[in-house]
Parts: structure tokens; sequence; C-alpha cells
């Protein structure tokens, strides 16, 4: 689900498969950080703040969810995990500039620096054939 309360549901025949199989692991570490849903967007700014759309700093929700999600991926011995691209939270590839203008940038998320930093892959939904190729290499 996303910050606002809408639904980006994924649809691929790798995803049905592992959610048959149990190997999806649903979480949105925003919620995880106390932040409720529907909320303000976010963005990150140049320095590495988050603020929503109010500009009040939520870097601190984000830094919480991040950190819990890692304890989960850990707790279930993750290798890898498909985050949503241009979240501030979860992007793989790109974030928005912190503008709130739909600039996107190159970038990371929060939760997807948080992952990688601890040596757990990090796909975004574009890459989910990448994602099933590493998986299945291991």
């Amino acid at each position: 689900m996303r910050y606002d309360g809408a639904a980006k549901p994924l649809h691929h025949p790798f995803l049905q498969q592992w959610l048959a199989e149990g190997r999806i692991i649903p979480l949105c570490p925003e919620a995880l950080g106390g932040l409720p849903t529907p909320r303000p967007p976010a963005e990150i700014r140049p320095d590495g703040t988050v603020v929503d759309s109010t500009g009040q700093d939520v870097g601190a929700a984000f830094h919480k969810g991040a950190e819990a999600a890692l304890e989960l991926a850990q707790h279930h011995n993750c290798v890898a995990a498909l985050l949503m691209d241009g979240s501030p939270s979860c992007g793989a590839s790109f974030v928005y500039d912190g503008s709130f203008c739909g600039k996107r940038i190159p970038g990371q998320g929060i939760t997807t620096a948080c992952l990688r930093a601890a040596g757990i892959a990090v796909f975004a939904p574009s890459e989910i054939d990448d994602l099933a190729r590493f998986l299945r290499d291991l």
C-alpha cells in the first residue's frame, strides 16, 4: 500500500509463485517506523533529510522503519528484497529530488541503503526477472 492508502499491485508470474510458496514477507518500512496511512508524501532532500510535503522532518521514522525492516529480513534469513522504486524508503535506483515537483534522480531510499549495507540485494519491480535469476543462481 502506498503512503496515500492507494494500492499499487504488481502482477508477475514469479511473484504469484513466491507468494504461493510463502517466500514473500510484505511490509512497509514507513508504517514500521510509526507513520500513519494515509500520510503526506515525503521525499529525500539533497542533504539526506527526509521531509514530507508539509515541511515536517520525518527522517527519524524512516530510519526506525529501515532498522525494523532489516531486523525482520535478518530474522527470516532474507538474501534479497523487492522494493518500490521512487519511494524515499524503498527506492532501489531512483528517488525524487526533495522539491515535490516530480523530478526523479538516481539514488536509493533509506531502507534500501540499510538492507544493502547489511548485504541484502535489493531489486526494483522493473528488475523482477533479475531477482528471479539472482535467487535461482544462489
